[in-house]
């Protein structure tokens, strides 16, 4: 009777499909997880999240990234009379974009979703990037800069699609760097669009 249930047990496991069996290495938050609701609560969880989502500007329901974008000409208005000279905007947006590439992976791995709309800091220090190149500049200017913005952020032609893709389809289950290269990705399509802006609005002035 023994030996019959041993010829069963080792039937069946013959039968298993050794393609379908995952190694349990591979299973950690990864993109096959269920996405996390960005709440005031996620917000509050982690210095990094409230950072990448834009000190709560992230969290609106309606076009987060224009809000985003709002929030960067806000504050950019209010610091920029404590910022004297090219080197002292250049190291803030060094400081800001390095500092983007480790908050965004982070809140998008939280978040378990590879470009989360509710993650706006690549919106803010592309539209600083923007305000700081184009100055000395009008009111008027910066709106039409901040339009632009939206824009090429918005409908991603041309290159800033291209930046957009490029690390869209990182494997986050297999691939260890997967969410550092979201992470980069979800700065790169944005500074992208900031460089299309400064480009049109480049050419308006020289016409």
């Amino acid at each position: 009777m023994e030996s019959v249930r041993r010829s069963e047990l080792d039937n069946r496991s013959m039968k298993v499909d050794p393609t379908k069996v995952q190694d349990i290495a591979y299973r950690e938050v990864g993109a096959k997880d269920p996405a996390v609701a960005p709440t005031a609560r996620f917000l509050l969880r982690h210095p990094a999240h409230i950072i990448a989502m834009g000190f709560g500007s992230g969290l609106s329901p309606v076009a987060p990234g224009t809000v985003g974008t709002l929030w960067a000409w806000a504050a950019f208005l209010w610091f920029q009379p404590y910022l004297h000279g090219d080197v002292a905007y250049a190291a803030v947006l060094g400081v800001s974009v390095m500092l983007g590439w480790w908050v965004c992976t982070i809140t998008a791995r939280n978040l378990r979703v590879h470009d989360p709309a509710s993650v706006v800091w690549d919106e803010i220090v592309a539209f600083w990037l923007i305000l700081w190149l184009i100055e000395p500049t009008t009111g008027w200017e910066q709106l039409a800069a901040f339009a632009l913005f939206r824009f090429f952020d918005a409908v991603k032609p041309g290159p800033v699609g291209w930046a957009d893709r490029l690390y869209r389809g990182v494997d986050t289950v297999r691939d260890p760097a997967a969410w550092r290269k979201a992470g980069w990705g979800i700065m790169l399509d944005d500074l992208v669009a900031a460089f299309c802006t400064l480009l049109v609005l480049a050419l308006w002035r020289a016409w």
